[in-house]
């Protein structure tokens, strides 16, 4: 390309999206074709829109349709936390990658739809406008599909510190222990006799206290695990209270 020249400067928590040779040379110059878009060109070196949250040329803001012109220096600014979701309930959407995460963003309460089996960018996407949920992935390609109700990109592959980003990034409304983990349905009080068809022997003699899935078969209890659950839920309590 021969067209307009200019620099683009990238912050340090999104250097990862770069290459490597572009984060060594901040801020970078671009040689743009004169007819895309600023938000085309930040995209085309390697930054998902959803990780951006604005871009200035000159110091004065410019939206992302913006054609850049010779000489401009563009500075691209990160998400500003916690970051806003207009016009819809807070909900999500995660990929197939990420079972453990949704799982536990349900059991602190969180809406958030799984996909367990691998449907494909298009349908992940079209699900996530129709049902206005925000996309959460690791897959920067997904990402970059135009019709997402809104998407975020998971930075860390650890479930503890993939939770802890999503609630800081987001924060949400909490409330444990209100989900199913396993089909994102609500849970509600229930007594021994109305689950007792679904219960091993065992627990049905050692536990009084249980909770149903309102939409799927699924009963709680305090079982073994729950004192893991609840150190998770305690993190995850910790990670939305302001300091």
């Amino acid at each position: 390309m021969n067209g307009p020249r200019i620099t683009v400067s990238v912050p340090a928590e999104l250097h990862l999206f770069v290459a490597a040779d572009r984060r060594r040379t901040e801020p970078s110059t671009v040689v743009t074709d004169g007819t895309s878009s600023l938000g085309h060109v930040v995209e085309s070196m390697g930054v998902p829109l959803t990780e951006v949250g604005g871009l200035s040329v000159d110091g004065r803001d410019v939206p992302y349709a913006h054609v850049p012109a010779e000489g401009e220096a563009v500075r691209v600014l990160a998400v500003t936390r916690p970051q806003q979701v207009p016009g819809a309930p807070l909900r999500f959407l995660l990929d197939v990658h990420l079972g453990t995460l949704a799982r536990r963003l349900r059991l602190v309460g969180v809406d958030a739809a799984y996909e367990n089996e691998d449907i494909g960018d298009p349908a992940l996407a079209a699900l996530s406008a129709s049902e206005r949920r925000v996309m959460l992935t690791r897959d920067r390609g997904l990402l970059r599909r135009r019709e997402l109700f809104a998407g975020a990109y998971v930075y860390s592959d650890r479930p503890d510190d993939q939770l802890h980003d999503v609630l800081q990034r987001f924060a949400p409304t909490l409330a444990p222990w209100t989900r199913c983990v396993a089909c994102n349905g609500l849970l509600g009080p229930a007594d021994k006799d109305s689950v007792r068809d679904r219960l091993h022997h065992g627990t049905e003699r050692t536990y009084d206290v249980f909770a149903a899935c309102l939409s799927c078969p699924r009963v709680y209890w305090r079982g073994a695990h729950h004192a893991h659950l609840e150190s998770v839920v305690a993190a995850a309590l910790r990670s939305t209270t302001p300091r």
